[in-house]
């Protein structure tokens, strides 16, 4: 993997012309930023509820992010690209060749039009909220469902979900988090199936759940003609199938994290309205605890990962204790 990717930091490796190439390293991906698109392959990386471990898998999934992502990014997400080894250069450029990994191929989105950036430089509006909470909505009401999707919203199928997370975030503790907010946070969590199971079902029945976005945070907005959402989750269909509710309570506390609880306050008073939400208190900070340790998780996976950086790392740890702050800060 470190030889394409410096291979592929080369303008001339990509299918077309581009007078630069940033590199953007998460702990699943490596994403290479031309000027007017994005090239995204996947790491050999199998973390238990995500495998990418094989070339064969990651070519599906690949393509899985196309076809899921289109739903509500249609006009973003173009093609599935080989990476293939030509004179001993790797490259996006589609010569003849074995392919040796796969890259989704992209339209590139102005950072400033990320709800992120947006929100950073304090220009998210309260038309932009209601668009939003609009566009999510209607997803959400049209997503598909079934007998197959709506069991993960079972508080046993659910409880896999966090249980998952407790078992794989265990040994950071000391690092990203304390021993107490872990204790604290999975006491909380495995109390919540116990005094709510009804409320779970109760969900099922409204019909509720749905096949969602599944990561739904600022990030992966963009507040740009059509709102298109971008990087749905392809790569397990537990963590997609779920509750709306699971949904935007991603975009909520990422909202909340980032110091505009007015703004997740106002989304979800639009939101709630619109998909006619009532009585859901309890079952949204459940979500939002959910979301934000996950969100720890994942940012405390990069402390393991060998491409990335000392001073990255640093930044990672950083990353995840705030989350696990805010989850803990929930329930407290």
């Amino acid at each position: 993997m470190k030889q394409i990717i410096e291979d592929l930091k080369n303008p001339d490796a990509l299918p077309e012309k581009t007078a630069k190439v940033n590199v953007v390293q998460t702990h699943i991906s490596v994403v290479f930023v031309a000027d007017s698109f994005i090239y995204k392959i996947k790491k050999p990386v199998d973390f238990g509820f995500l495998d990418f471990s094989t070339l064969e898998k990651r070519k599906h999934y690949c393509h899985q992010e196309v076809v899921l992502n289109r739903r509500l990014a249609r006009d973003l997400y173009l093609d599935v690209l080989p990476v293939t080894l030509v004179k001993g250069k790797y490259t996006l450029t589609g010569q003849d060749g074995e392919p040796v990994e796969y890259a989704v191929k992209m339209k590139r989105i102005p950072d400033d039009r990320l709800m992120k950036s947006l929100f950073k430089t304090g220009q998210i509006t309260s038309e932009h909220l209601a668009e939003i909470a609009k566009v999510l909505s209607e997803f959400h009401s049209s997503a598909g469902t079934s007998p197959e999707i709506a069991q993960y919203a079972e508080p046993e199928k659910f409880k896999i979900n966090t249980d998952e997370n407790f078992q794989q975030v265990q040994g950071h503790c000391g690092l990203t988090l304390s021993k107490q907010q872990f204790r604290d946070i999975q006491a909380y969590t495995n109390d919540f199936y116990k005094t709510h199971r009804d409320l779970f079902f109760k969900r099922i029945e409204g019909g509720r759940i749905r096949d969602c976005h599944g990561d739904l945070h600022m990030e992966h907005v963009c507040l740009m003609t059509g709102l298109p959402i971008i990087d749905c989750i392809e790569f397990n269909e537990r963590f997609r199938y779920s509750d709306a509710i699971a949904d935007i309570a991603f975009l909520l506390m990422d909202l909340e994290f980032h110091g505009g609880i007015n703004d997740a306050r106002v989304l979800w008073n639009h939101y709630k309205i619109l998909s006619k939400e009532e009585d859901v208190d309890h079952l949204l900070k459940f979500y939002k605890v959910y979301r934000a340790f996950v969100r720890g998780k994942v940012n405390g996976f990069q402390i393991d990962d060998p491409a990335i950086g000392d001073a990255e790392k640093a930044e990672a740890v950083q990353r995840a204790q705030s989350y696990f702050n805010l989850a803990h800060d929930y329930i407290t």
